[in-house]
């Protein structure tokens, strides 16, 4: 598939070469040094930060859900949009734990696993230990990047295709955590496919996994067991009577809305216009995707700081609190000339149209 869309690549480009294509044989080295230089005092996490906005969001997401599983008409629909707001924030702090240090935030990981990673059949081992692996330099865009598919050199069709999978990804979640998981037990081919293909938040369908070692393996056991036992009861339950179908029904709607919404916002996270090679780390900055203020709407569809995705691979250890203060900084010292003002963008719209009208250039047959 790869090497397919990097064939297609000079046909989809129509437009002059862009400031991304420029930085692909080397670094812009001033805005690298400025970005570390000026942003040292901001890299320790502030715990009482990360407390307020997971456990606010989460009891704002969870009294939203409650309400809109006893209610019907437009009380259940509000209920249920702020739920799925809520919860997507909540959720998206699985990012923060990727980057944060061991011990930096004692009880964090633990907590969020229990509140979030585990009800919303998340947890955090999906996570850690895939993503890490995009934000190599030498993995980044090419093959061996989990979450990396050169989305504007594909057809057309993938992109609603990309969005309907991560809707039905709840209902792949009771199955891979409620009959995979405790079936693998059994089965030592079945246990290597699950780790291997369906352990990952991952969106390339090439991407193998390892198996864990170490400390991560006896984090991963306890939270795939926790979630196995969740998602068997749940079905139990469901089966039972003891669960009302309506509010099993509207459980999956609302983490269906969760899982759709945070799909909406890795769509438009890059620009996915690398077909397989490497880049270097100002190619990857430009590949990926700032939308600052004045923009609004960002603060709902990439909140926790996924607003500066492309700052945050400049800078993946900065705390996501301090990635505004960070851009205002640099925003300041750099030239108007600097090629860290490519990566900013207005909105949601225009990027999922660049997309899409990127999509069907690249599958224009040619003359």
């Amino acid at each position: 598939m790869i090497r397919t869309a990097t064939l297609d690549r000079a046909h989809a480009r129509e437009t002059p070469p862009s400031a991304a294509d420029a930085a692909r044989g080397g670094d812009d080295k001033a805005m690298l040094k400025a970005a570390a230089n000026l942003t040292r005092d901001l890299n320790v996490p502030m715990a009482r930060i990360y407390w307020a906005d997971m456990i606010g969001s989460a009891v704002l997401g969870y009294a939203g859900l409650f309400v809109a599983m006893a209610a019907s008409g437009w009380l259940a629909l509000v209920a249920g949009l702020i739920a799925v707001l809520s919860l997507y924030r909540a959720g998206s702090f699985i990012h923060e734990l990727t980057h944060i240090k061991q011990g930096a935030i004692p009880g964090f990981r633990f907590t969020w696993n229990l509140i979030i990673g585990v009800p919303m059949m998340i947890p955090s081992f999906m996570y850690e230990g895939v993503h890490n692996q995009h934000h190599a330099k030498t993995y980044y865009g090419t093959a061996n990047d989990p979450e990396y598919l050169p989305l504007a050199l594909m057809k057309p069709w993938t992109l609603p295709v990309f969005l309907i999978a991560a809707a039905l990804a709840p209902i792949g979640m009771l199955i891979r955590f409620g009959i995979l998981a405790p079936l693998s037990l059994l089965s030592r081919r079945l246990r290597k496919a699950v780790v291997e293909r369906y352990s990952g938040l991952q969106i390339n369908p090439s991407f193998r996994r390892p198996a864990p070692q170490g400390q991560f393996a006896r984090d991963w056991r306890w939270q795939e067991g926790a979630a196995s036992l969740w998602a068997i009861a749940i079905i139990a339950m469901v089966a039972t009577g003891i669960v009302p179908l309506k509010a099993f029904l509207t459980f999956l709607a609302v983490a269906s809305g969760v899982m759709f919404l945070n799909q909406v916002r890795t769509l438009v996270a890059h620009l996915w216009e690398n077909g397989g090679e490497p880049m270097s780390v100002t190619a990857q900055f430009l590949d990926s995707v700032n939308v600052p203020p004045p923009s609004t709407l960002p603060a709902l569809w990439a909140p926790v700081g996924l607003r500066y995705h492309a700052l945050h691979h400049l800078l993946p250890g900065l705390p996501y609190h301090a990635l505004g203060e960070a851009h205002r900084r640099l925003s300041g010292e750099l030239e108007v000339t600097s090629v860290y003002f490519e990566s900013n963008h207005r909105g949601l719209y225009g990027l999922v149209n660049r997309l899409a009208v990127s999509t069907m250039r690249s599958s224009t047959p040619r003359t």
